[in-house]
């Protein structure tokens, strides 16, 4: 039984594919066993002599049946097993998504359990000293206010997972306006210039005049705003941060690039799935949630776009949202 329920969703549809199969043919394989029966027991009874003259007798009708049975039985589990060999690999091409989309599922759920435990674990731990033995004012302000740090970021990862939710759902309705990209990255720019100020990070704008395109302003600042904000998070102190903006045939094109670590080849497939992280403790020193990218990723394909990344040319990263134009496609 655990073998059973261990099994893939491609197995156990073949393996009911082929149940119903072989009953199916055990049935008709029965049937026409006793209507053969019957005709070979009629012409007995009506002609009991062959067209030779030979006298057709029961030894010989018992043995046609016979070989007829040998031939059902031997053949129905063999065309059960080509079929449901058969049914297997269609079924693998036909689950691929699905089981994907389970796995996903799974992978999601467990990583969602293990970032929502933490923060809950370290505010349980801090309750629980604080409990033990009495403290001075400044001492339980402290412990108070680590507390809230980690309500905040519980709060953080509640919202970000709720975003995603909706978007899953497709309940977010977009807003789609003729925008300035230069001028929309200049104003996220300058919301986050508090965040590189206290890491004396500086934001070298390059950013080409009229380059229009039309989009959700809100979720599309949503997506600009997580990757300079990553890009803030994953630099060192003193670095600075690029931002382009340029036009590239038909595509419009942000690109935002750090000095930081970068993303290694072999993980830049996976750098926008959800709650994945190349470096687990620098993320959460830096108070990322792991989702940031992810939702970046849904907003600029829900607005037509890509984002992609690639290596900075001073060893970091360089994150690049394209976006077609009015009128053009990705």
């Amino acid at each position: 039984m655990r073998g059973w329920s261990s099994a893939s969703i491609r197995a156990r549809l073949t393996a009911w594919y082929a149940t119903v199969l072989f009953l199916m043919m055990a049935i008709y394989a029965s049937v026409t066993f006793l209507a053969v029966r019957h005709e070979f027991y009629e012409q007995l009874e009506d002609h009991p002599r062959a067209a030779g003259g030979e006298l057709y007798t029961e030894a010989h009708v018992q043995e046609q049946l016979r070989e007829v049975l040998i031939v059902l039985v031997l053949g129905l589990p063999l065309v059960v097993a080509l079929a449901a060999a058969g049914g297997y690999m269609l079924a693998g091409r036909a689950l691929a998504p699905v089981e994907t989309s389970f796995n996903q599922l799974r992978r999601f759920t467990a990583d969602a359990s293990h970032e929502l435990r933490t923060p809950l674990s370290v505010i349980r731990g801090i309750g629980e000293v604080g409990l033990r033995e009495t403290r001075t004012p400044a001492e339980y302000k402290e412990a108070i206010g680590s507390m809230l740090e980690e309500v905040d970021r519980l709060t953080s990862l509640v919202d970000a997972l709720l975003r995603l939710s909706h978007a899953d759902a497709g309940n977010v309705v977009l807003s789609t306006e003729r925008l300035d990209l230069g001028q929309l990255a200049r104003d996220v720019a300058a919301s986050l210039g508090v965040l590189a100020d206290e890491r004396s990070q500086r934001f070298a704008l390059d950013l080409a005049a009229g380059v229009s395109v039309s989009a959700d302003r809100l979720v599309l600042r949503e997506a600009v705003t997580n990757i300079i904000d990553n890009a803030i998070k994953h630099s060192p102190r003193g670095s600075s941060i690029q931002v382009d903006v340029r036009t590239d045939g038909s595509h419009a094109l942000l690109t935002v690039t750090d000095e930081g670590h970068g993303v290694p080849v072999e993980y830049r497939d996976r750098i926008f799935d959800r709650f994945f992280r190349i470096d687990e403790g620098r993320s959460r020193d830096h108070g990322g949630t792991g989702l940031g990218l992810a939702i970046a990723k849904w907003a600029v394909e829900a607005n037509g776009g890509r984002l992609s990344v690639d290596g900075g040319p001073r060893g970091g990263s360089a994150f690049r949202i394209a976006l077609p134009v009015k009128g053009d496609q990705v």
